[in-house]
């Protein structure tokens, strides 16, 4: 079992320990480290589900839990679970997972002739359109509901036990990425009795797919140092797999832990969930940032994502998601991904950026040294491909910012990064009653007045630089 895909070096997975696992019916390997996402992308497989409503083609996007498209259905029998985002699986050896919303299969799929007939089906059509006769809709409901569905819930009893449990910290921490280990770390060595939740089977969020330095190691060496002083401080509870789902009033907030979600099954007496009630004195929203996509025709066929994602694929997992890749992007972080990939064995061939000027000098010397071409003040207006993407229509844009269509190239490729910029993940925050404000500067919102004991840190708080996002955890 090959994975064509997969570099032949780097990566933070362990070659040495292969894992087997099925993907509606056939059998692919995978390696300690990988999530079913990843996998699936190291044995080339592009096209994971379809969407919700006309059945297009779809196919992974992202790489952590803001993934739209690869919802998966986990498991069989009693331990079924539907609507699983791949990119949030962790691999285990002997994993069973369906694509979700198809008939007869994932490539065939009859309800595909929805997206040719769209124009025939705006939104609501059906609850005017199926009402006569009068007795007709139970009937009707039932194939709209098969045709809208996502995955199938489980019918027999679950045969697991789930915990719930109560905590009390001075600081608690969400979010183990850059800020979040820096705050938990500077929190805990004051004396302070610290938690630390992260969603992610290993810490360091962004870090591990930088290739900075941090106090003289690697970005993800630093990370696990880090990580490891945190583990073995008695002041300090490191949860991993968890994920905080509510902010609630008097500073509580609400945790759901996966115990065993990465093994086949619980060990006897463990539970697989834990739900955590923690109540602290003090809370740190280290929850990152989500990177934005670009709009334009087509964008959502398998091949299109996110240029973060894409870097982590390279960066983390070894995983090279294209060979000819054009990157479109409106800031100077969407480049990463070309060093990223380029180390991986890929590339990017061309560089689409939608700023009339482009990036600074020392990014456009590096893109020479690497061979790719940069387009500055162009846009990608289309992308073609039947069942994954293999080219995009690309156009200048004059002074005033309008499309010049005349002047319109076709590039072949076979992956599209897009990079528009990132958006504080300010969930939580909201969430705890927190106010809002704009911020011209990165198009977008920010933490502004908390209402409660709270501080957003790092990339939560619009701090997108690592260093930035260091010094304010830190902070």
């Amino acid at each position: 079992m090959s994975q064509p895909f997969r570099s032949s070096a780097g990566g933070l997975i362990d070659r040495d320990h292969r894992l087997s696992f099925t993907f509606d019916g056939m059998r692919y390997a995978g390696a300690s480290g990988d999530t079913l996402a990843s996998a699936l992308l190291a044995n080339g497989i592009r096209l994971v589900g379809r969407s919700f409503k006309y059945h297009r083609r779809r196919g992974i996007f992202g790489a952590g839990s803001e993934e739209p498209n690869a919802l998966v259905q986990l498991r069989s029998g009693h331990r079924q679970e539907p609507n699983l985002r791949a990119t949030r699986v962790e691999l285990f050896d002997g994993l069973e997972a369906n694509s979700q919303n198809r008939w007869p299969s994932l490539s065939f799929d009859v309800g595909g002739i929805n997206d040719l007939i769209s124009r025939f089906l705006p939104a609501g059509f059906y609850y005017k359109t199926f009402m006569w006769p009068a007795g007709g809709w139970m009937f009707y409901e039932h194939w709209i509901r098969r045709a809208a569905g996502l995955g199938k819930a489980p019918r027999l009893p679950d045969p697991d036990r789930y915990h719930r449990r109560y905590a009390h910290c001075d600081v608690l921490v969400v979010g183990g990425g850059p800020a979040g280990l820096a705050a938990a770390r500077s929190a805990a060595r004051s004396g302070a009795r610290v938690m630390l939740v992260d969603e992610d089977f290993r810490l360091g969020g962004s870090l591990l797919r930088a290739s900075r330095m941090v106090d003289g190691m690697q970005a993800v060496e630093w990370a696990d140092l880090v990580g490891g002083e945190l583990g073995a401080a008695t002041n300090v509870r490191v949860l991993r797999r968890a994920t905080a789902l509510g902010y609630y009033d008097g500073n509580l907030v609400a945790v759901a832990e996966q115990v065993a979600d990465h093994r086949p099954q619980p060990d006897p007496y463990e539970p697989r969930q834990r739900i955590w009630w923690v109540r602290a004195r003090r809370v740190v929203l280290a929850t990152g940032a989500i990177e934005r996509p670009l709009v334009f025709s087509n964008n959502d066929l398998p091949g299109v994502m996110l240029a973060s994602a894409v870097e982590t694929y390279a960066r983390r997992f070894a995983v090279r998601c294209g060979q000819r890749g054009v990157l479109f992007t409106n800031n100077d972080q969407g480049y990463a991904v070309v060093r990223a990939l380029a180390e991986a064995g890929g590339g990017i061939s061309v560089v689409v950026d939608a700023r009339p000027g482009g990036p600074g000098g020392r990014l456009k010397d590096e893109m020479g040294s690497l061979g790719v071409r940069c387009l500055d003040g162009h846009v990608v207006t289309h992308a073609h491909g039947g069942s994954a993407v293999d080219g995009v229509s690309v156009c200048p844009r004059d002074d005033s910012g309008r499309i010049l269509a005349a002047r319109e190239l076709t590039l072949e490729c076979d992956l599209v990064c897009v990079s528009g910029g990132f958006n504080p993940t300010v969930h939580l925050f909201s969430q705890s009653q927190g106010k809002l404000r704009y911020d011209p500067g990165l198009a977008a919102f920010v933490p502004d007045v908390s209402r409660q004991a709270e501080r957003s840190a790092g990339g939560a708080r619009g701090c997108f630089g690592l260093d930035e996002a260091l010094k304010d955890g830190h902070e």
